[in-house]
């Protein structure tokens, strides 16, 4: 753990020193925004963030107003992991799931360093840890612990049921980072239901495999979530773009939903290294909080 710890805290600190350089010291956007409270009503102005719109004020027909609101010194953050059966997949070395946690582990640390309260939830197809927010290091270890450590009950996947389970149990607002393969359906309507109340941030985590299959004849595909094995011919040309297909279709749909519902969306490939692409993050909720 001591050796995990260094790790994920030597990634934080390079993270933090890139986006200083980057970002002109706005380092803690990725941990602002979420953590306020209304405060009043003011009419709307070019360029404010449409989700602060107060719709019900704006239909009575003498402007439109957006809410203000005064920062919260106990904000949260939340975690919402995914380690489902489909997260078992890439090299030996480096899976899903790998990089799903390094993530989540830099990013812990980072917030924990900010001095915001941090919270996880790590779901297959039913909760599977679930720790309520704290602050302080030993808040921090004990998240670390609970993403690196823990035994899963079940490998199936059930997305729908987590983004429920999440708006269940978190009442106050507060910024939820997702990190999933999004490998599955039916999950559409909670996922919006999440962004309207909170401040959602999707990190799809995606391997090569899944989207170019190799031509190599008949072959057993062994499905971890379901426990079984099917034999699949890919030689067929067909078989092989239809996969890749599915692979452009299905992250594509995603990302749409993320626009329309202003929800920050990251794709991490376990081929990269996480330090790159969460620099792109920062700077995408650096950017938005501007607008905003």
């Amino acid at each position: 753990m001591n050796q995990l710890l260094k790790k994920l805290r030597r990634y934080e600190i390079m993270i933090r020193k890139v986006a200083n350089n980057h970002l002109q010291g706005d380092y803690q956007s990725i941990f602002k925004g979420a953590g306020l409270e209304f405060d009043d009503l003011r009419p709307y102005q070019y360029g404010d963030d449409v989700r602060t719109i107060e719709w019900k004020v704006s239909a009575k027909g003498h402007g439109t107003f957006v809410k203000t609101f005064r920062e919260d010194k106990d904000q949260s953050v939340y975690f919402l992991l995914d380690i489902s059966g489909s997260q078992d997949v890439g090299d030996a070395f480096r899976k899903k799931m790998d990089v799903g946690r390094e993530i989540a582990g830099v990013l812990t640390l980072a917030a924990i360093f900010e001095g915001s309260q941090v919270g996880l939830i790590s779901y297959s197809n039913q909760k599977e840890k679930i720790i309520l927010p704290g602050k302080g290091p030993k808040q921090g270890v004990k998240i670390i612990q609970g993403i690196f450590n823990h035994q899963n009950k079940s490998l199936k996947t059930n997305l729908k049921e987590m983004f429920n389970f999440s708006l269940n149990l978190i009442k106050k607002r507060s910024i939820i980072i997702v990190i999933s393969d999004f490998i599955d359906e039916d999950y559409e309507r909670p996922f919006k239901a999440l962004a309207e109340k909170h401040d959602l941030v999707a990190i799809q985590i995606t391997d090569p495999k899944e989207s170019v299959l190799p031509s190599l004849g008949i072959i057993p595909v062994y499905d971890k979530e379901e426990g079984r094995t099917t034999w699949v011919n890919t030689a067929f040309g067909s078989f092989s773009k239809k996969i890749a297909e599915t692979f452009t279709s299905e992250r594509t749909h995603l990302q749409e939903i993320c626009k329309k519902n202003q929800i920050n969306y990251l794709g991490v490939s376990t081929k990269e290294d996480i330090v790159l692409p969460l620099i792109e993050l920062f700077k995408k909720r650096n950017r938005s909080m501007k607008r905003g």
